[in-house]
């Protein structure tokens, strides 16, 4: 290098194909996948530039090609038989052209070739001719220098931040210009290793122009020298895999899913590599995890299991089975010491009792994540977490048979353990009340090609509720099948028997709780038990952390080290929170979720992953001509654009308007008069009004010469007494003031004690608005829809000291107090820890200062004082999905959602009285709220293909549809009762809207939030869940803006939020719907 001709040099060097193994491969491609890839290759390697969209591509592949004659080097460092797999992609635009080389890291295998030259790549444009005869060397570009660490680092560093690809602008036409080398050179540290050093390593070294030397024109400049540290880069490169061609015809490789290729036939994970064998490649997890290469987890790091539990078990003589149906497990193992806890739930008693021996239901997990002695592996480190598995379990003495199937897929996205569990068979009864335990036992595994079997026996002692035994014992045979790698020598070194040494066995039925547990400690080790128990690390009493890795030195010694992604002593380790440390970790338009030793990324709404997996690109979406606004429908105020998809909607004309939707006119009700014949109709756009005609009263539709008396006119003569100077007030007493039409005035007054207030229609006072001698409240006026606005005093019904906002995330339940209207962030705090739990609706009754929450994980309802007390359970049977939760601090009621069971609940505050209030028509119900005052619930549907918010009264009658056109995800929903204003919160339409449920009134407050989630007001203020932003975001209803926002310390997403006030609203229960309510509740419990 340079070469006396043009060439792109992806890898120079004395390469030789001729054995039959190596293959090149090349094509010419312009599919829209291969140029996409393309196009997230250049626009990662050029964050600064324009985007780029490739149209076409001409793709070389190079497949385990060798040095030719490849000889030892005399070092005993460069063994034979090793192999290059390597590419080359060249996109092109209409005038300019770009190349990206791709190095998987476990298939560069060498550096030189034969008589030890040092392979090279780069661009040349070859020798160039000078006064005919004369040739000088022209333009080159050298990616590689002279040494083989150049040549190393190609599959190990980057200028594109992805390890192993490398992206260069390769000039533009006609000419060869120069060579400008993708900017984003250095990489950060792996995410594991990142987790635990916490030293982002993304630097973006700048680069000057490639100038022409004054003597030759020779671009000759190394591709690596030191950085220059400007500014952090949003990319998280991942190491490569080696792509597999099976058939020496298929051309049609796809050349970019490295991250994702084949190894072997296997997909490493994310933290595995490919490693090569004499026999053939297998997937390896890198330092820091453990597993079998496609499944990995970090060292040291407790981990979870998740399931259900299905089949039919007899039990005893019962001639009833008893039918398990997707009963929750759940299990938990300390790997640095090997204890697993197991509990499965909603086991009822007649069978869990009997189920107590059967310890081998969860025992499996013991054995996956078993404390290894020397020289031996535990199940995960063997197979991964993707096989089955089938046990037959024999009794002592009656012979009964139970036989247990599961089947383990592997880690999800939480990385938890899934397993799928079905048990048939018969079991012997353990009498109700009855302990049962278990002796420590061994189990000998025999380890072949896919195969693990194992067998041994139990026993177990009944300790009866008489204080007298029963001994038992069972004989247990399993089998494991799964996949493994046939090449994996590390597999295949060692011991093909170990035996699984199970002790401190603990098991019980909670009768209350219908929860079955079981506790066991694990450790995998040599059949012969020869191992002597030295050190702690081997024997589980070390005291480390249960998030660290106990390390063994000599004799006796150790050392406690956290695992990934927690700092500490070792003794005692805390989360490190990746998002809070580096919030630009995830890059742009991403939003960062930290979870235990680990944070995870996740695209904004309106975006996705690249084919990278890493970089989130906009969603092309259609454009919405009706939202935008260049559609051709009439003005607003006659027609309406409805959108339809794509880019196409309908245009319709508006009631009282005529036309095509385009074109509409106004229809003259009066030519069918519709008024009175006693009275004049009087046109109007799309509408019409009617008066009566001098000398009739009435409302225009009904007209006569006798004078009908008002309510507010009634109401007011009723308080007048009659006397010689002709009405007069009762001392005292308020008198109603109506306006010309005999209606209510909006505010009324009472004289003597000095107060005003404001009123609906029908004369009842409007809730918080009553104020003190000398002030007189801004009241909406009757005669049209009062627009939802601000109000001249924002400031108006401050709330009492002592209120906060409550909201759920993750296991527990936080608050923040309130300062008026103001968030004090500093004094947020945990109200209530719920470790393991899901929660979704969160409540709060204001009488006795009770929080009420929604739990899907388990599923139940919940209750809890916030003045200190347990969580108490207060439904926890036949639910599926609750998610919605509301409480009528008057009627003393609990409301709720279940949006599996498509219904909606009602329940006394302690659980009783259970009632189905409505269960037809709901597809996906979540949020709903109270309005105790006038006795209505709200709720709303999220259901993509028809959303909707409909109200009732409180016992599920009068129900009616509020609002069901442009609505996305209406996920949450609140009232304000001081201006009778419902508002919801839309994560589909990325709108807050509100309206007046008795005006039908509806107005757009804002636009453009992310993803909210939950949704609360204090009057002045609405408070919202983000799951995009992971915050609570205040926003200023009268301002119609954001104001304020508060991000917890853990960045997971946050559900329910409501608010606790100090004191309960001031109302009086209604007594329509808190009779019809109690009527309801009587007649389902007679």
């Amino acid at each position: 290098m340079p070469a006396a001709f043009g060439m792109i040099a992806a890898l120079q060097g004395d390469l030789d194909t001729s054995d039959g193994v190596g293959k090149v491969f090349f094509r010419q491609d312009s599919s829209p996948a291969l140029l996409r890839q393309a196009a997230d290759h250049i626009n990662r390697a050029f964050p600064e530039d324009d985007v780029v969209n490739p149209i076409s591509a001409v793709v070389v592949t190079w497949v385990d090609v060798a040095s030719h004659r490849a000889e030892s080097r005399g070092d005993g460092l460069e063994p034979t038989g090793r192999r290059h797999t390597f590419q080359l992609v060249i996109a092109s635009l209409e005038t300019k052209s770009y190349a990206i080389l791709l190095y998987p890291r476990e298939a560069m295998q060498f550096q030189s070739t034969s008589s030890s030259c040092t392979m090279h790549a780069g661009f040349s444009k070859g020798q160039k001719t000078y006064l005919v005869l004369y040739k000088k060397q022209g333009p080159y570009y050298r990616i590689t220098d002279d040494t083989e660490a150049s040549v190393k680092n190609l599959a190990e560093q980057t200028n594109s931040g992805k390890l192993g690809v490398w992206v260069y602008k390769i000039g533009t036409f006609p000419y060869f210009t120069d060579v400008a080398p993708g900017e984003v050179p250095d990489l950060p540290l792996d995410s594991h290793q990142y987790q635990s050093t916490r030293k982002p390593s993304h630097q973006h070294p700048v680069y000057p122009d490639v100038q022409q030397e004054n003597l030759d024109g020779v671009y000759d400049r190394p591709e690596h020298p030191p950085p220059f540290q400007v500014q952090t880069v949003q990319y998280r490169p991942e190491r490569l895999a080696v792509v597999e061609i099976e058939n020496e015809d298929n051309i049609e490789v796809d050349v970019f899913t490295y991250n994702s290729g084949e190894c072997g036939g296997q997909k490493c994970s994310k933290f595995g590599e490919c490693s090569n064998y004499p026999s053939g490649r297998c997937c390896q997890c890198e330092p820091g995890y453990y597993g079998n290469g496609v499944q990995c987890v970090p060292d040291g790091i407790p981990q979870r299991m998740n399931g259900k539990v299905s089949g039919r078990v007899s039990v005893g003589n019962s001639p009833v089975p008893v039918d398990f149906a997707s009963n929750d497990l759940h299990s938990y193992v300390v790997v640095n010491d090997g204890r697993a806890y197991v509990a499965i739930s909603a086991i009822p008693a007649i069978v869990g009792f009997s189920l107590q021996p059967l310890s081998s239901v969860g025992g499996i997990i013991g054995w996956a994540f078993a404390l290894q002695q020397p020289g031996f592996k535990n199940g995960f480190s063997i197979i991964g977490g993707v096989f089955r598995r089938q046990a037959d379990v024999t009794f002592q003495p009656g012979g009964e048979r139970l036989t247990i199937s599961q089947e383990f897929k592997g880690i999800d996205e939480h990385d938890h353990l899934m397993v799928d569990t079905k048990l048939e068979g018969k079991i012997p009864e353990v009498p109700q009340g009855a302990t049962v335990q278990i002796d420590p036992y061994t189990e000998i595994y025999q380890y072949s090609t896919n195969l693990i079997t194992a067998s041994s026996t139990r026993e177990y002692v009944i300790n009866l509720q008489d204080r007298s035994t029963q001994s038992r014992s069972y004989k247990f045979r399993e089998t494991i099948t799964f996949q493994g790698c046939q090449h994996d020598e590390v597999v295949r070194a060692l011991p093909s028997t170990q035996m699984l040494n199970v002790d401190q066995v603990f098991v019980m039925y909670d009768r209350g709780e219908q929860l079955l547990r079981y506790a066991m400690s694990n450790k995998i080790g040599d059949v012969n038990g020869g191992q002597t128990e030295e050190n702690a690390c081997f024997t589980g009493r070390h005291g480390c952390d249960t998030n660290a890795v106990c390390r063994p030195g000599q004799g006796n010694q150790f050392t406690c080290e956290c695992a990934a992604g927690f700092t500490g002593d070792g003794r005692t380790c805390y989360d490190i929170d990746e998002c809070r440390d580096t919030p630009q970790i995830c890059g742009p338009n991403a939003v960062c979720n930290n979870q235990p030793g680990t944070f995870r990324c996740e695209c904004q709404d309106g975006f996705q992953f690249a084919s990278d997996g890493q970089t989130c690109v906009e969603v092309q979406r259609p454009v919405d001509p009706c939202r935008i606004g260049t559609h051709d429908c009439d003005v607003p105020e006659r027609a309406r654009c409805s959108y339809t998809g794509g880019s196409s909607y309908i245009c319709t004309c508006l009631p009282g308007f005529m036309g095509d939707g385009r074109s509409c006119q106004d229809i003259d009700e009066c030519q069918v008069n519709q008024c009175h014949e006693n009275a004049v109709c009087f046109n109007t756009p799309g509408s019409f009004t009617c008066q009566c005609n001098p000398g009739f009263y009435g409302d225009g539709f009904h007209c006569s010469t006798e004078y009908e008396k008002t309510r507010c006119q009634l109401h007011r003569d009723s308080v007048l007494g009659a006397g010689p100077r002709g009405p007069r007030p009762v001392p005292g007493h308020y008198v109603p003031t109506c306006d010309s039409q005999g209606e209510y005035d909006p505010m009324q007054c009472h004289a003597s004690a000095g107060q005003c207030w404001c009123v609906n229609r029908d004369g009842l006072e409007i809730s918080g608005t009553r104020t003190g001698p000398g002030r007189f409240p801004e009241c909406p006026g009757h005669d049209v829809p009062h627009p939802i606005g601000p109000t001249p005093d924002p400031n108006v019904s401050p709330l009492p000291p002592g209120s906060h906002i409550l909201f759920a995330q993750s296991g527990k339940i936080e608050y923040i107090p309130l300062e008026g209207h103001n968030l004090k962030k500093n004094e947020a705090k945990t109200a209530l820890h719920l470790p393991e739990k899901v929660v979704i609706g969160i409540a709060f009754d204001c009488v006795e200062k009770m929080v009420y929450w929604t739990d899907i994980s388990t599923p139940a309802i919940s209750k809890a004082s916030l003045q200190g007390g347990e969580p108490v359970h207060i439904i926890k049977s036949d639910l599926s999905s609750p998610e919605g939760i509301a409480v009528d601090h008057l009627g003393r009621n609990v409301f709720w959602t279940d949006s599996m069971k498509d219904r909606i609940e009602v329940s006394s505050l302690d659980g009783s009285q259970r009632h189905v209030l409505i269960n037809t028509d709901l597809v996906n119900p979540r949020a709903i709220l109270t309005d105790p005052t006038n006795g209505y619930i709200y709720w709303a549907d999220w259901n993509r293909d028809a959303p909707k918010i409909e109200m009732a009264y409180m016992d599920g009658t009068n129900r009616r549809v509020l609002a069901k056109d442009d609505l996305g995800l209406p996920n949450g929903l609140t009232y304000d009762a001081q201006t009778s204003l419902l508002c919801w919160a839309d994560a589909g339409t990325h709108k807050v809207e509100c309206m007046n449920p008795q005006q039908g009134s509806r107005r757009q407050l804002m636009e453009g939030i992310q993803y909210p989630f939950g949704l609360t007001t204090d009057g002045k203020n609405l408070y919202y869940t983000d799951w995009m932003r992971g915050a609570v975001v205040v926003a200023d209803r009268y301002a119609r803006r954001e104001v304020d926002e508060f991000q917890p310390q853990k960045r997971t997403r946050l559900y329910g939020i409501t608010t606790a006030h100090a004191h309960c609203p001031s109302g009086r229960i209604s007594l329509s719907y808190n009779s019809l309510l109690i009527l309801t509740l009587v007649a389902k419990i007679v």
